[in-house]
């Protein structure tokens, strides 16, 4: 019999610092203490990865955000890469932003939707998250998922083409969605 060989965050980040996964062809995160293989990005996603880091920066300012772009978050024992991170402002080289650093967080998905909707808007609701995007790249549409207490997201809605959207944290940055999926 064999069982997934499950791991601490801990371990996951001494492996890191050890280069267990230099010269890896594939992406992994740890997720619930099991590693992950990501799918890898196509030009969709990427491009709309580029066009919401470029929205991200021009509506924030570095002294109210950091904006982060497939950076790792400390949520225990998991390490999941967000497309796009928005933190508190402040300096994490010293350690991972956690929840309560993370003002909204935004992921693309391409082939992904149920994750991303499902097991990964559960953890990040579990873990605090204020704010979470699910960029749906077929459907032309976002995934708003807002007010995480009692270990989910109690406000949930989907806004399509030609609607605009702004985060909870800075009302006054305006995301027009007939920009983003031209």
């Amino acid at each position: 019999m064999s069982t997934a060989l499950r791991l601490t965050a801990s371990e996951y980040d001494r492996m890191i610092q050890r280069g267990a996964f230099v010269g890896m062809d594939r992406k992994i995160e740890l997720i619930r203490g099991e590693l992950r293989q990501m799918s890898p990005a196509g030009p969709v996603h990427e491009d709309y990865i580029d066009y919401l880091t470029r929205w991200s920066t021009s509506v924030t300012d570095p002294e109210d955000c950091v904006v982060r772009v497939q950076s790792s978050i400390d949520l225990g024992d998991s390490r999941p890469e967000p497309d796009v991170t928005w933190l508190r402002p402040g300096r994490y080289a010293a350690r991972r932003p956690k929840a309560s650093d993370v003002l909204l967080l935004i992921e693309v998905a391409e082939s992904s939707l149920a994750g991303d909707t499902g097991e990964k808007a559960d953890l990040y609701a579990e873990s605090g998250v204020a704010e979470y995007w699910v960029v749906d790249c077929v459907a032309k549409a976002i995934h708003v998922f807002t007010d995480s207490r009692e270990n989910r997201f109690h406000s949930k809605r989907i806004v399509s083409v030609p609607g605009t959207l702004t985060p909870t944290c800075k009302p006054d940055a305006v995301l027009a969605l007939d920009e983003l999926f031209l």
